[in-house]
């Protein structure tokens, strides 16, 4: 395993560097229909661009955007910016021009790279605001180029220390305000390190990457960690569809894969749960346990098929899986993986590996980390989540105000200078996690008790028909907006379209329905709450359904929460108004 021995510091020159010596002939990073570059050859483009770089006048401490899909030189540009000192500012792929100009603006970028599919979403920026844009496909320019360009002989004789900020990584997240969250070249290395703690990576393992690099869940745990051990990463030439994915499973038949909760429960709900339902035995049979398991794990063989036959770590992260399917997903014995962490602590802060996952619950605490829960509960211990470690974040890009704000203080029972997360969880014997929801979406019902909406939410969404749902309060009663499974009501496309629209929590009133359609709705709704008022306690029944057509998500694939909530809609009533 690497060791700070190996790298004498966190950075990420000393990580290349230590790489280079060990695995230069290596393959490092490919396209998916490519032919992987070695690690020596990273390491000449790396150079080529902390040249180009120099020779633009860029200086350490300088903020340099890429703007870009995942691609080989995505990584090799951005050690290119970091190694000589200059700060990264990754852009995530469907950020648009408006939020692009924002976060252009506030940090004060000097350079973009961009991805040649991106470029038209910027090329109408002034000069003002983007003076330099470098294609990343080709390191060819766009804009700027200095007549008599050349890259000249370059030294890289700066001094990056382990404080210095490597990246500054803008995410709208869930709270709709985009914060520019500073992460130092030892929060980044340091956390890739520790990740091996969950699970080994060597030299022979191969990763297929579909997830953006600029979010840093994919960035240091599927890109900074394999890097680290020589790995080789595949990239898809694609976005992640089942048409190309598929293919890239059976070609590369990789052995680790990171991946988002959506991805896993669609399979398990268009595929393996109505595979094993196909007939009215099989469903007999499913509903006894003991041959549950058996056709779980039938189900399994053929789903690690199905990703190559070689996977050994299929991680899970962004947000929390369905219990459902982890239960399906450990009858099967398939290598999934649960890990919870945020931007702002480079990600990781807790996980499982394979072989000691619980369903329902995150795993131990990341070694070298602390977690601890405040202002508990006094029945079920449940609080929010407090984080200290050398992964959390220097800060908030110029919002010194607001980074105060999310540090405990002296009057805070385990004193200053924790993390506050956000999240709710409690801590099982003092070191395993168990997350219960955001702490700003639990709701407090008019009887003081603590309602968690995502525990609605596990059980709404194991209905057949639904696809994802909310749970939201609404003049004091639980209102759940829900969007249901397109390609389960396909076969009645009319049905479907004005289901959704007759229902639809945030589009007008709809009057020209037949009575059929509007029976049909109304014991859809019915049943649906039926279905989960029968699973969850007094306290957490739905009063009122509404069926949405998308919803809009973050690009981890989280609910953008605040866009649905009652508060967000009065504000948008009261702008209205005036």
């Amino acid at each position: 395993m690497q060791t700070i021995k190996d790298l004498k510091q966190y950075t990420f020159p000393a990580l290349l560097n230590n790489t280079l010596s060990k695995f230069s002939s290596r393959p490092a990073l490919s396209f998916v229909n490519g032919t992987p570059l070695t690690y020596e050859q990273i390491g000449s483009k790396v150079k080529e661009v902390s040249a180009l770089l120099h020779s633009l006048g860029i200086k350490k401490g300088d903020k340099v955007s890429i703007f870009s899909t995942s691609m080989p030189n995505w990584g090799a540009s951005y050690f290119g910016i970091v190694n000589m000192g200059a700060i990264a500012v990754p852009l995530l792929p469907d950020f648009s021009a408006v939020e692009v100009t924002s976060i252009l603006n506030h940090a004060q970028v000097s350079v973009m790279f961009v991805a040649e599919k991106l470029w038209n979403k910027v090329k109408d920026l002034s000069e003002d605001i983007l003076p330099i844009v470098i294609k990343l496909d080709d390191l060819t320019f766009l804009r700027g180029e200095p007549e008599g360009f050349t890259i000249s002989e370059f030294v890289n004789d700066v001094e990056v220390l382990e404080e210095d900020t490597a990246s500054i990584i803008y995410t709208s997240g869930t709270t709709g305000r985009s914060k520019g969250v500073e992460l130092t070249h030892k929060n980044l290395v340091w956390t890739a390190i520790q990740c091996q703690t969950v699970h080994r990576v060597n030299q022979r393992d191969k990763c297929l990457s579909f997830l953006p690099l600029s979010h840093v869940y994919e960035f240091t745990i599927g890109f900074v960690l394999i890097v680290l051990n020589g790995g080789c990463i595949y990239y898809l030439e694609r976005p992640p569809t089942v048409s190309s994915l598929l293919p890239a499973f059976k070609k590369i038949r990789p052995t680790i894969v990171l991946s988002v909760p959506m991805i896993m429960e669609k399979i398990y709900k268009n595929k393996v749960f109505p595979t094993l339902n196909k007939t009215e035995f099989s469903k007999k049979l499913y509903k006894n346990p003991f041959f549950q398991k058996i056709m779980h794990k039938i189900a399994g063989s053929q789903l690690k098929k199905t990703f190559g036959g070689r996977i050994c770590f299929f991680g899970i992260g962004g947000a929390k899986i369905d219990t459902k399917v982890e239960y399906f997903l450990k009858d099967a014995k398939f290598p999934y993986a649960i890990g919870y962490g945020l931007t702002e602590t480079s990600p990781l802060l807790a996980g499982s590996s394979p072989k000691e996952t619980i369903p329902g619950t995150v795993g131990p605490i990341l070694r070298g980390v602390e977690l601890a829960i405040i202002n508990p509960d006094p029945e079920t211990g449940i609080g929010e989540v407090v984080a200290r470690g050398p992964n959390v974040m220097k800060g908030y890009y110029k919002e010194s105000e607001l980074t105060k704000s999310v540090f405990t203080t002296e009057n805070d029972s385990v004193g200053a200078g924790w993390f506050k997360t956000g999240d709710l969880g409690l801590l099982h014997n003092g070191m395993w996690l168990e997350l219960k929801g955001r702490l700003k979406n639990m709701i407090l019902s008019s009887s003081g008790e603590n309602i968690y909406p995502e525990d609605i939410e596990f059980v709404l969404n194991q209905h057949p028909l639904v696809n994802e749902s909310l749970v939201v309060e609404e003049e004091g009663s639980l209102v759940a907006l829900v969007q249901l499974d397109g390609e389960k009501l396909k076969k009645d496309g009319t049905i479907i379209e004005k289901l959704l629209a007759a229902g639809n929590a945030v589009g007008d009133a709809v009057h020209d329905f037949t009575e059929d359609i509007l029976y049909k709705r109304d014991a859809l709704i019915s049943e649906i709450k039926f279905f989960v008022n029968e699973k969850v306690n007094k306290m957490s029944k739905i009063s009122t359904i509404k069926f949405i057509e998308n919803f809009e998500k973050t690009a981890s694939q989280k609910i953008k929460r605040y866009v649905y909530s009652k508060d967000k809609k009065d504000k948008n009533d009261k702008k209205d108004k005036s």
